[in-house]
């Protein structure tokens, strides 16, 4: 990225202030009280849990329960962290944008 300079009166060039960035038209939401993560939380956990027990069940049977347990856990923590409760958190804000 290239950097702009300015002159300066006394003929020395000094690096130009970098743009302030735009204020978000539309306020941010305040952070959901930590009641309110862990609502979303178990609505994101508890479905997924129970469609990898679904799903994955017959194909894991044949594994002892902390094997199968491994198995779902890692699939079903980084799923929920990292899809499913930010698109509750980001449904919740819209929400309550809407309800402004």
């Amino acid at each position: 990225m290239p950097t702009t300079t300015a002159t300066l009166p006394t003929g020395t060039t000094a690096p130009a202030a970098p743009a302030v960035p735009a204020t978000p038209a539309v306020p941010a939401t305040p952070a959901p009280s930590v009641h309110v993560r862990a609502l979303l939380t178990w609505l994101a956990v508890y479905p997924a849990i129970t469609l990898a027990q679904v799903l994955l069940g017959p194909a894991l049977a044949g594994l002892s329960v902390p094997l199968r347990v491994l198995v779902i856990t890692g699939l079903v923590v980084p799923t929920v962290v990292y899809l499913l409760v930010p698109a509750l958190l980001r449904a919740r804000a819209a929400l309550l944008r809407r309800r402004r």
